[in-house]
């Protein structure tokens, strides 16, 4: 099926073209309302064709529907910078022209690569009736970050002047991963929640005696002080400290698309809470939320600095709000590591969880049988 998914979702560029040769099919409102009838086509066609065999996660639909849109947001990157031409010239005139900036352009690119990937992933494991939840979660912190700094940064930039009725269609594409991780986030998970032994002796050691937490925790702490410094330069901080990062650093903080300023804000008020969670989840044994939400966010923040980092360095950003040279590298370091430590953070919850886990009682534990028998109850002796 996954096979199936990724040779219709080039039929995509077919519909494309025939907008971008037909004049009546590039007036605003045309657009909107052909945007709203292929979603529905697309949909009630692999409704259709999965009847006699029809999947057991209603999730499958919004991935498949996805795919194809992935197609789209891919042209539009492919074509804003050059290497491909007519297929959207009419939609970043009379469509959304905001895509033709350097954040949505590389924001496209995510989305026509990593996403549809992870699309056709899910797919293949719905097909064969395995588990996915984990990379669902991954895949809806990705694409709720997306479109939460898509939206906010449209109508708080420079576009918020300039919105046609296609950008309507972007709440669609808020609302799905939003009920997605609702969902994944209410299935039961794909591993145990309680541990044994080895459980209990993971959980016995102090935080000095693991290295690797240790070095975790102390990444984390730097992620908190980058994210608030970032924020109060977004929130125009009169601050020495944020004057001097605005200018020696990241001017493209206050480039007037809006999205630099937004990811900031979304970081400080959203990002910056859970990273200080995940420092409590590495000190304090048990945490079983952690292997769900590391996972989100980490989905959350590699899209946002691909994204960011993309988008700074991309030239239709203008000088002004470029990196300046001499403080290149540092700042692309400090970036790279900004979106790496949340990775690191799930990469060792999901491939070592007994520090995560509930320990269970067995036998022996306290020293006597583990029975229900009252007359081996420690209270009745």
């Amino acid at each position: 099926m996954e096979t199936f998914v990724f040779l219709f979702s080039f039929s995509a560029l077919g519909i494309l073209y025939a907008m971008n040769t037909t004049p009546e099919f590039q007036e605003p409102y045309v657009i909107l309302w052909i945007g709203v009838a292929v979603l529905v086509i697309v949909f009630l066609f692999y409704f259709l064709i999965t009847r006699g065999n029809p999947p057991k996660d209603i999730l499958f639909f919004v991935f498949a529907e996805f795919s194809f849109t992935c197609i789209i947001d891919l042209t539009s990157a492919l074509e804003y910078d050059g290497i491909i031409s007519g297929f959207m010239e009419f939609y970043q005139k009379t469509g959304e022209p905001y895509l033709g900036t350097a954040y949505a352009i590389m924001m496209c690119y995510w989305d026509g690569i990593a996403h549809f990937i992870m699309y056709l992933a899910m797919i293949s494991r719905i097909t064969d009736r395995k588990a996915y939840r984990t990379l669902g979660l991954f895949w809806a912190g990705s694409l709720c970050a997306n479109m939460s700094v898509f939206i906010s940064g449209i109508v708080a930039g420079k576009y918020g002047s300039d919105i046609r009725p296609a950008f309507w269609l972007n709440f669609l594409f808020l609302l799905m991963p939003v009920w997605g991780a609702i969902t994944l986030f209410t299935r039961p998970k794909d591993r145990p929640l309680i541990g044994g032994y080895n459980a209990q002796h993971a959980q016995s050691m102090k935080l000095i005696w693991r290295p690797a937490d240790l070095i975790l925790v102390l990444f984390l702490l730097a992620a908190m002080a980058f994210t608030v410094l970032r924020g109060l330069v977004a929130l125009d901080s009169p601050l020495e400290a944020c004057s001097v990062y605005l200018k020696h650093y990241e001017p493209y903080l206050k480039d007037p698309v809006g999205y630099p300023r937004v990811m900031m804000l979304h970081f400080l008020f959203y990002g910056l809470p859970l990273l200080g969670a995940f420092v409590y989840g590495l000190l304090k044994p048990g945490c079983t939320w952690m292997s769900d939400w590391t996972m989100f966010f980490a989905g959350a923040m590699i899209q946002c600095q691909w994204a960011h980092i993309g988008g700074s360095l991309h030239p239709r950003t203008t000088a002004p709000f470029r990196i300046p040279n001499d403080a290149f590298w540092s700042v692309l370091a400090a970036n790279l590591l900004y979106a790496v430590t949340p990775i690191l953070v799930a990469l060792r919850v999901q491939s070592n969880p007994y520090f995560f886990l509930k320990i269970a009682p067995f036998p022996g534990q306290t020293g006597l049988p583990n029975s229900e028998e009252k007359d081996t109850k420690y209270k009745d002796k």
